[in-house]
């Protein structure tokens, strides 16, 4: 049996939960920390590199799910080890007003904890969407879950940033308090008995974990696209811990707006997801690799646009450039998780979750390595120039990424197929 729609559906919840949560860790709790308390933007780049480099581990928990039968449990219980981190996180931040080393190793082991969860749960999720979903059906499932994750960030985004002004330490606990408890009921709801009814038991491959690593890497897809996910996320990554930061120092947006803000631009990603996902998987027009360079040229010319608009300063059209970049972001990330999903199934069998977890490992180094290298380019450089100049240079950096992503695409997606597969051979 296969997934139907209204399973892919259920699943897809459990990805707007993960949303929700982790938006708080790298929207509001970062911003509260560079704009209210006055701490430099690597402080909670580091945070947020930490609970990044945890997720290395994401080829382990989906070598480890690959068993069958197993999925669950991991996706469960790593949702209440993200509830449980974000909620310590916030608690750490409240620490770090009155306490700066205690708030730190509250703050540190907090991070771990998100890492570790989102790890666990999302990993784990994606490999049960890409062995029970129908091969004709995968794109259009990763748009769906896709899409139901940028709505709950978006979401919970800008609900957030309407409840949290007048900003206070006790609103900023209850609120954090409210939606991971949320999260972790909805996705209790979401999976369950799904996998019981869907996947026939069977026992773990006795083939050790690094062998089985090193099988999935000797395949030229898998090690191609691990590479292009790299680079492009790097890029895609960048801006997320300097963005709010930006829109407060530069534009004086207060907790409030800014948070509400990086909402809109999420909404811009819904948008563009959606835009592919009715253009490519439902219409049939353009190829995945197309979608894929549009939107990362897109995403270039964004950042850049957003760069030149610092020198106007309070009352420049921010909000529109954002959502603009969120749109060319969403574009060219739901083209290529179209490709992750297709290629989850190729190449040796029984080896879905460990492809999943190395492609979301190279994501997740790749978001803890833009988020730090942006925080501290931005750090650097305000101590040399203005505000201004600073962040407006990482943007053009950022851009220039982008610019070097839209060249790999165009050399290892075929561009001969309609879906965005790699080029053939082994």
């Amino acid at each position: 049996m296969t997934l139907s729609w209204f399973q892919i559906f259920r699943l897809g919840l459990v990805q707007m939960a993960l949303g929700a949560i982790v938006v708080l860790t790298t929207s509001t709790l970062n911003r509260l920390m560079v704009v209210e308390l006055s701490l430099p933007a690597i402080l909670p780049g580091l945070l947020v590199g930490l609970h990044y480099g945890i997720q290395m581990t994401r080829p382990h928990w989906g070598f480890a799910s690959d068993a069958g039968g197993q999925r669950t449990r991991w996706i469960i219980g790593g949702m209440v080890a993200l509830a449980a981190g974000a909620f310590l996180a916030a608690c750490g931040v409240l620490v770090l007003e009155s306490t700066f080393a205690i708030g730190m190793a509250i703050s540190v082991a907090a991070y771990a904890l998100i890492g570790l969860g989102v790890g666990a749960s999302g990993t784990s999720l994606l490999a049960l969407l890409a062995t029970t979903t129908k091969p004709t059906r995968r794109a259009a499932a990763a748009t769906i879950t896709w899409l139901m994750m940028i709505f709950g960030i978006a979401m919970t985004a800008g609900v957030v940033g309407s409840l949290i002004d007048p900003y206070t330490p006790q609103l900023l606990i209850k609120i954090v308090g409210i939606v991971v408890l949320t999260a972790v009921a909805l996705t209790c709801i979401a999976v369950w008995r799904i996998e019981e009814k869907l996947v026939a038991v069977r026992e773990a491959d006795p083939t050790p974990f690094r062998e089985g690593l090193h099988q999935v890497w000797q395949e030229r897809k898998a090690r191609n696209f691990t590479i292009f996910v790299f680079l492009s996320m790097t890029a895609y990554f960048m801006q997320e811990l300097i963005l709010e930061p930006y829109a407060g120092l530069v534009f004086a947006f207060t907790p409030g707006q800014s948070t509400t803000l990086s909402g809109a631009q999420n909404g811009g990603v819904f948008i563009g997801m959606l835009t592919v996902g009715i253009m490519a998987t439902g219409l049939k027009i353009g190829m995945l690799r197309n979608w894929v360079m549009a939107g990362c040229l897109g995403s270039a010319a964004t950042l850049a646009l957003i760069a030149t608009l610092g020198p106007l300063g309070p009352g420049a059209p921010l909000m529109p450039a954002v959502v603009a970049l969120g749109f060319f972001n969403g574009m060219f990330a739901v083209a290529a998780i179209g490709s992750m999903m297709a290629l989850a199934g190729e190449g040796r069998e029984q080896r879905e979750g460990t492809r999943m977890g190395l492609w979301g490992a190279a994501q997740a180094i790749a978001a803890g390595f833009g988020g730090l290298v942006g925080a501290g380019m931005v750090d650097l450089l305000r101590l040399v120039v203005s505000d201004v100049q600073a962040f407006g240079s990482v943007f053009l950096f950022e851009a220039t990424l982008f610019i070097a992503a839209t060249a790999m695409a165009a050399k290892i997606m075929d561009r001969r197929l309609p879906s965005a597969t790699l080029i053939p051979g082994e």
